[in-house]
């Protein structure tokens, strides 16, 4: 059910394994920081692996990934156990969602410490109800469990054809939902290489 913005990865999606990875980083170490003291080397080394340790749990918890999410019992499980939470009430059919996808996608791979999530309104009528979601798109807003702000459509960030990213970008830290520096999807070794990832209507 997913449109043609939303990233096809997900949080269980298998990975390659980290131990091949672990061999190459600490063969590097080996070669360039042989005149290196042993204190610097070993504050290297537990860089390094708070590094992978970090990676490996945003990839578990699916941050940097805009999910389809199947179900209320998903989005109400998603929204009771992560601190910060983005809900994306959809239509499959309505052309503002879909650009509303794309805004949500592109940041989903910038704030790590924010889970962002679509779920189409005929999938979820607990929710609407609940939420008394009547226009699309309609984003939500979670922190701990609770539901602080929403988007309405377009109306608080500009014209939907040619509102930028930063605008719901600004909207978003308005409500809290974002932490006050964004987290790169994509950053860099202690070596100073990129890292592996990718650098990449009315209802």
């Amino acid at each position: 059910m997913s449109t043609g913005y939303l990233s096809s990865r997900r949080a269980n999606d298998s990975d390659p394994e980290l131990s091949d990875d672990d061999d190459a980083l600490f063969a590097a170490l080996e070669r360039d920081d042989d005149d290196l003291s042993a204190d610097i080397r070993e504050r290297r080394v537990d860089e390094l692996k708070r590094d992978m340790a970090r990676q490996m749990e945003l990839k578990n918890c699916a941050y940097g990934t805009y999910d389809v999410i199947a179900t209320e019992m998903e989005v109400l499980n998603i929204t009771t156990t992560i601190k910060n939470c983005v809900v994306h009430f959809a239509h499959k059919n309505f052309r503002r969602c879909q650009l509303m996808d794309g805004h949500l996608e592109a940041l989903s791979r910038k704030h790590l410490k924010t889970r962002f999530i679509r779920v189409d309104v005929e999938n979820a009528p607990f929710l609407v109800e609940r939420l008394k979601v009547k226009v699309l798109p309609c984003v939500v807003a979670f922190i701990d469990g609770k539901s602080v702000d929403r988007l309405i459509g377009f109306e608080a960030v500009g014209d939907a054809d040619n509102v930028p990213t930063s605008n719901v970008e600004s909207w978003l830290r308005k409500a809290g939902v974002l932490t006050a520096e964004p987290v790169q999807s994509n950053p860099q070794s202690i070596f100073g290489f990129p890292s592996a990832q990718d650098s990449d209507d009315d209802y």
